[in-house]
């Protein structure tokens, strides 16, 4: 990206090249590049200017080309937007190149020989190490991009973000452009929940469930960037109709050893996180381990719900409770790879994850009434259980050819994640506050997942790219959940009751196959791609009862197009449909009832969404400011959308059906604005219309809404010096439009200082959030001719903590790192969540 770092270095370079050598006078100064009267020849020398750490290009360094025996520059040039550099007309001889740019160290390049059998010198790529440089009493910090826009993706470099030091991934994702996060955890991609999550591009059960409980057990720490891929290639699964989150976490290649420690306490909760690495020759070993608690999560709730019967009689019925909840979590990682030789490169890892959350309803209170008359009156305490415990083990295979990009690449993972959803109900005497009755129900899941990849990638000269491959993921899920009552003397008995008792199988098998074709010319690239999906499911409960599915083929196609402008600006168009398979929380027929008023429960029988999506984006730099406006549409056909029905007066029952249909339009603008080398300004807001639709006949049942929803965010540093730094950040989310009502917004804030010690291998700070507010409230309406509902969520999420980190070890340079490779399943729809894509 530009920004004012870079105009002033392009402007400072133009400056020093014009003035090259004191004993020569240039003519003219054209494209960056200086003429002199020097003599003149047919020599060339090029090359590429990268980021060591990043392997990124560094846009408008400056390269001087300097006379051995005169040590000073006699002519020189910029580098362009890509890195990319070349010094022409240079008479015979032998020379040195000093390349420079504010933030890193200057290199020097010695005995470049131009001659008569050598007139073309190909320097290759040139690696620039990031440090802090002091100018004529002005401290300038080198620092990347937090935004950088890709041809196909939008890239989150959180690594450089420390305001959420001490938090999870829910907290790097709400900085994200493009992405919005309730207070659940729940990750919206341009307002659409069916997004696909990939950890290290590769698939993990532990999204297949609920893709907000995953999040928390990945630290901020450890993620290095987040890419929003809102337009997949065909090389991507099918699945995720709204897009595909990456999360990319740090890895180590380099050689040596390492071990880091983060900590943060404070008075909602607390982490702990050890990290060490080694590297030696061929062979890089990685162990890690992070561990964090939630405390001290208090709230309430209310509800208040006005049901009509089928006699036309309104019931009244109100809920309240204090609520409070407890979590702990932790992640585990093992990683092995090992260089076969120059041309074979395998890897294997295996990861361990475990969440636990505790959630309690103290003192829950329901009343009904009729006409004003009380009806009814429980008072109950309610716990609710959610355990879940993952493993991911996954080993990859890369063959490079002797040309360049031009690679085979065989993955395969094992992936299992075992949950736990349990709630018991103690009814309580209001006299004397005694237990009087108990119901409980236990769930116990499992989601497998053994997935096969080959992919195959080949370059077509210089300017094209074929790629081509096949997947299979052989997936199981099954559900064994038994509802119990308690009998006189208060033990429990079993419930024999198919409709609350039973055990539910779902085994999904998916074959894809898929080709992709990549032209890059001057100023224009179209990347055209093709895929096929097979999906076969079988499904029973435990008396072997089956449910009939039957078997379904898609073919998705997709395009990606982009034009970069004569004056470097990018406009991108793109067009994919995509499917969205209903996941484990939609489809699971048990009655989840720890609210007995509110009950949900999931439809084996139910069919894919199919997605059309339809995208144009802009992208920009003005004075300063990188710009990104951003257009879309999406167009859902088979929405899973819930139905709700009265079971007798009160009790309202959630179930699914295929029977939606969900269009939106909107735009997203985001900017990264660098107010001088020590203050920078990252914002954007989302902004969409949502028109939903259920389409069903009976007025007593058909629902559609429609309304503009939007959302922000708004980030700053500030680097006081060379030690100390000062961060904020502040997010909003507008009121989200539903199907049957619409919820509030909600907005969060926070406020970081940090001070770096000992050559910056440690820190310590301390972070405040949302700490001019006690608590906010989030309402809920649900509205239809037979249910008018209204639920409030009060939080009180004020909280400080104090961040420490430090590393010990030293790492060197490893010329010979390789791009990972990583399998990724994207093809599951989230229950009440989102699916992204988490890299590591």
């Amino acid at each position: 990206m530009k920004n004012i770092a870079n105009l002033l270095i392009l402007f400072t370079g133009l400056i020093a090249i014009s003035g090259l050598a004191s004993a020569q006078t240039p003519q003219t100064v054209a494209g960056g590049k200086a003429q002199s009267n020097l003599p003149q020849g047919d020599g060339k020398i090029s090359g590429i200017i990268l980021d060591k750490e990043s392997q990124s290009p560094i846009p408008y360094a400056t390269v001087a080309l300097i006379k051995p025996d005169l040590d000073q520059p006699i002519d020189g040039t910029i580098a362009d937007e890509k890195g990319k550099f070349q010094l022409k007309n240079i008479a015979a001889g032998i020379y040195k190149l000093s390349i420079s740019f504010i933030g890193y160290e200057a290199i020097e390049i010695s005995s470049v020989e131009i001659s008569g059998n050598e007139k073309q010198v190909e320097l290759g790529d040139l690696f620039l190490t990031s440090e802090t440089k002091q100018l004529d009493e002005v401290v300038v910090l080198g620092q990347r991009d937090l935004i950088e826009e890709k041809v196909d993706r939008t890239v989150y470099n959180a690594e450089h973000d420390q305001t959420t030091k001490g938090g999870d991934a829910t907290d790097v994702l709400k900085r994200v452009p493009m992405l919005s996060v309730d207070l659940d955890g729940n990750v919206y991609l341009r307002g659409s929940q069916n997004i696909k999550v990939l950890i290290d591009n590769k698939p993990s059960t532990i999204t297949a469930t609920n893709v907000g409980d995953a999040l928390k057990q990945i630290p901020a720490d450890q993620i290095k960037s987040v890419e929003v891929i809102t337009s997949p290639s065909a090389r991507y699964d099918a699945e995720g109709t709204g897009g595909i989150i990456n999360i990319v976490t740090k890895k180590n290649k380099l050689q040596g050893g390492t071990l880091s420690v983060d900590s943060s306490v404070g008075n909602r909760g607390s982490n702990l996180g050890l990290n060490g690495s080694y590297r030696k020759g061929k062979v890089g070993l990685s162990l890690g381990g992070f561990g964090r608690t939630g405390y001290n999560i208090l709230g309430s709730f209310e509800n208040n719900q006005l049901t009509t019967d089928s006699d036309g009689n309104e019931i009244l019925t109100t809920q309240q409770a204090d609520t409070r909840n407890n979590m702990l979590f932790g992640r585990y990682t093992l990683g092995l790879d090992y260089d076969i030789n120059e041309k074979n490169w395998v890897s294997a890892s295996v990861q361990l994850g475990a969440f636990n959350f505790y959630s309690r309803q103290d003192a829950l209170l329901t009343q009904t009434f009729q006409n004003d008359a009380l009806l009814s009156s429980s008072l109950r305490d309610v716990n609710m259980t959610n355990l879940s415990e993952n493993m991911d083990v996954s080993l990859t295979y890369v063959h490079s050819y002797e040309k360049p990009q031009q690679e085979f690449i065989l993955m395969g993972l094992y992936s299992r994640n075992n949950r736990t959803n349990d709630f018991v109900n103690d009814i309580i005497n209001q006299n004397d506050e005694s237990a009087i009755d108990r119901f409980k129900n236990e769930n116990q899941s499992f989601n497998q997942e053994i997935t096969l990849q080959a992919d195959y990638q080949m370059p077509i000269g210089d300017k094209q790219m074929l790629e081509f491959g096949g997947k299979e993921i052989m997936r199981t899920v099954s559900s064994d959940y038994q509802f119990y009552i308690s009998d006189e003397e208060g033990n429990y008995e079993a419930v024999e009751n198919d409709d609350l008792s039973n055990v539910f199988n779902y085994d999904q098998n998916v074959m894809a196959g898929y080709v992709s074709y990549t032209l890059n010319l001057d100023k224009y690239s179209i990347k055209p791609g093709l895929r096929y999906e097979y999906t076969t499911i079988q499904a029973n409960f435990q008396d072997e009862q089956e449910v009939e599915i039957p078997s379904y083929g898609i073919l998705v196609p997709s395009v990606n197009l982009s034009r970069k402008l004569e004056n470097g600006d990018m406009v991108k168009a793109a067009y994919n449909r995509r499917i969205q398979r209903p996941s484990l929380q939609f489809l699971n027929p048990n009655l989840q009832a720890s609210n007995p008023l509110n009950i949900t429960q999931g439809n084996p029988d139910l069919e894919p969404e199919y997605t059309n999506n339809y995208e144009l984006s802009y992208s920009t730099f003005l004075k300063g400011t990188s710009l990104n406006i951003s257009t879309f549409m999406r167009n859902t056909s088979g929405s899973i959308q819930p139905i709700r029905s009265l079971i007798g007066q009160d009790t309202v029952l959630t179930t699914y059906e295929n029977i939606g249909s969900e269009d939106a339009y909107g735009m997203s603008v985001f900017a990264n604005v660098n107010i001088s080398n020590k203050f920078s300004l990252n914002g954007g807001t989302d902004l969409y219309y949502a028109v939903l639709d259920n389409n069903v006949n009976n007025p007593l049942y058909q629902a559609e809404n429609e309304g503009w929803v939007l959302s922000g965010r708004l980030f700053g540093n500030y680097n006081i010096n060379d030690s100390w730094g000062l961060q904020f950040f502040g997010f909003y989310r507008g009121k989200q439009v539903q199907l049957q009502g619409y919820q509030t917004g909600f907005g969060i804030y926070s406020l970081s200082i940090k001070k770096d010690f000992n050559d910056k291998k440690g820190s310590i700070g301390f972070g405040a959030e949302n700490f001019f507010t006690n608590e906010f409230k989030m309402i809920t309406e649900v509205n239809s001719p037979i249910i008018s509902q209204s639920s409030t969520n009060s939080m009180r999420n004020m909280g400080f903590k104090i961040n420490f980190s430090y590393r010990i070890g030293k790492l060197n340079a490893d010329p010979k790192s390789k791009r990972r490779k990583s399998i990724q399943n994207n093809d599951l729809k989230e229950g009440g969540s989102n699916q992204m894509n988490i890299t590591q």
